[in-house]
Formats: C-alpha cells, sequence, structure tokens
C-alpha cells in the first residue's frame, strides 16, 4: 500500500487526507444520526401520551430526556408555554434552526470532499502525463521504465481520487436524506406539541372568565336601582 501511494506522486497526500478526514466524518455522522439519539421512544411516547390525553403530566416533565435534538426543542416549549401561541412557535423556530444546523453538521466537508478528491485526481493525471512528455524529450521513448513512472502517477492518482470520492459522495446523498426524514419527524412532533400547550394555556385562562362574569353580575343586582 505505502509503495502505491509512493508511485502516485506528492498529489497523494491530499487525496489521503481527504480520506481521513470523510472516514472520520462518516463515523461521527453516522452515531450522531441516530434515530434513537435524534428522537428517543421514551420521549416520543411521553408526548403521544400528552396528544391522547389533551394534558401534560408533571410527573413526566421530570422524566424527560432533554438531552436530544428534539429534547431541546421540547423543553424550550415547556419554558415558554405561559405566552402566546405566535411567541411560542417563535421561541420554537429559533432553536428548531439550531438543531437542524447541528445535525448537518460536517455534511458540507464531506460534499466538498467527493467534489475535490476527483479533481485532485485528474490533477494527478495531468501531472504524470506531463512528466511523461518530459520523459519522452529527453531520454525518447525506449526507455519503458522511465515512462512507468509517469504512467503509474497518473492511474494511481485518478483512481484514488475516485475512490475517495465515490464513497463520500454516497453518504453524503444518504445523510442528507437521513437529515431531511429526522428534521420532518421532529416538525410534526413540534406541531403536536405547540397546540397542545396552546390548549394548555387556553386552559388556563378559561376559568377567570366565568368567575369575572359572575362578580359583574353580582355587582349589578346589588346596585339599587335608579
Amino acid at each position: 500500500m505505502l509503495d502505491l501511494i509512493k508511485a502516485g506522486g506528492w498529489l497523494m497526500a491530499p487525496i489521503a487526507a481527504c480520506s481521513f478526514t470523510a472516514v472520520l466524518i462518516i463515523f461521527e455522522r453516522l452515531l450522531a444520526l441516530r434515530r434513537a439519539r435524534v428522537l428517543p421512544e421514551q420521549l416520543l411516547a411521553i408526548l403521544r401520551r400528552w396528544v391522547e390525553l389533551g394534558a401534560i403530566s408533571p410527573l413526566d416533565i421530570k422524566a424527560l430526556p432533554l438531552n436530544s435534538p428534539l429534547g431541546r426543542i421540547v423543553a424550550v416549549g415547556l419554558a415558554n408555554r405561559d405566552r402566546s401561541r405566535e411567541i411560542l412557535r417563535e421561541r420554537i423556530e429559533d432553536i428548531g434552526r439550531h438543531v437542524v444546523h447541528e445535525l448537518e453538521r460536517f455534511l458540507n466537508t464531506l460534499g466538498t470532499i467527493a467534489a475535490i478528491s476527483p479533481l485532485l485526481g485528474l490533477l494527478g493525471t495531468v501531472a504524470g502525463m506531463i512528466k511523461i512528455f518530459q520523459i519522452v524529450s529527453v531520454e525518447g521513448n525506449s526507455n519503458f521504465s522511465l515512462l512507468s513512472v509517469g504512467i503509474a502517477e497518473a492511474l494511481m492518482t485518478t483512481a484514488a481520487g475516485l475512490t475517495v470520492a465515490i464513497p463520500s459522495l454516497l453518504f453524503y446523498r444518504y445523510f442528507q436524506g437521513r437529515v431531511d426524514a429526522l428534521v420532518v419527524k421532529m416538525e410534526q412532533e413540534t406541531l403536536e406539541l405547540i397546540d397542545l400547550l396552546d390548549a394548555e394555556t387556553s386552559r388556563q385562562e378559561s376559568p377567570n372568565l366565568p368567575a369575572q362574569a359572575t362578580t359583574e353580575t353580582t355587582n349589578e343586582s346589588a346596585s339599587p336601582p335608579p
């Protein structure tokens, strides 16, 4: 393997660096974008139970796993549940943008690696062809051992660039689709949470209205007729 890298010339160094970086990103994103980490089953079960009951249980609030991306959104919703629906929605959308940005972390880097790796390989091919023509101009085309050096450099860099680019592009597309699916699910859960919190706020405010109306009626009946 080391001999093959040496045969590819100096451009194998940036291609190898791209390969190492891509491997790290792929493993990190495979762990970070697990459904169990982004959308914990315990959290989803509690949210579904709240939606079915139409109320929020204080006991469940203490048991919420809020260290997940969806948990962060739920925490902001619960912290602002006494505010109006517009403010509540604005706060949740703000934290949602931060959560989505974290889910997409390093994906641009992976996409860049998938784009530049073939170009580095092409540059190596051009460098190898230049070396071949320099050898031919000096030694002629009879010395095949010298010509093989340039040919090997041209072929190795091209193969190495494509070897890095193809899996990087595949995982880049896969992670993009994965993030989109997780974001859609989080949006669904978030909308249900907003509706639930809005209904909870309305129920808390509604008991005051009849009491206020009763007080006004009592005052009117107690006042002497003109």
